[in-house]
């Protein structure tokens, strides 16, 4: 009994409270960054997808623009699309055949090398 009430001096109590205090605003503090990197992840994500669908509209609308001005100077209906078509298929054999996975690999490391690093704010 006596072991019991030496444990709950005021300064164990003040140490255990702020001891729990600590614990609370790091909790809270790893939630706010959770936050915000999951924040930073959605606008970016819907960042690249507007890009990416407006680089595909552009495409769409160049590739028929080159296949209507083809057209009118082979003075033909069809021949300038088939131009176009093939140009797309000799790329997309070049890509298939020519370029290795590795030059894409290491695009990524050069763009995404130590962002987790560079991030964190916590760094001594």
């Amino acid at each position: 009994m006596a072991n019991d009430d030496a444990s709950k001096t005021p300064r164990n109590d003040s140490l255990m409270g702020n001891l729990m205090g600590y614990l609370d605003t790091r909790i809270d503090l790893v939630r706010l960054e959770a936050q915000e990197k999951v924040k930073t992840a959605f606008v970016g994500t819907v960042h690249g997808v507007a890009m990416a669908l407006i680089g595909l509209m552009f495409l769409i609308f160049l590739s028929i623009f080159a296949g209507l001005a083809l057209n009118a100077a082979l003075d033909s209906t069809f021949w300038g699309f088939g131009i176009v078509a093939g140009f797309y298929l000799v790329l997309l054999i070049v890509f298939l055949v020519g370029v290795d996975k590795k030059v894409f690999q290491g695009l990524a490391d050069k763009l995404l090398d130590n962002t987790i690093y560079k991030s964190d704010k916590r760094q001594a």
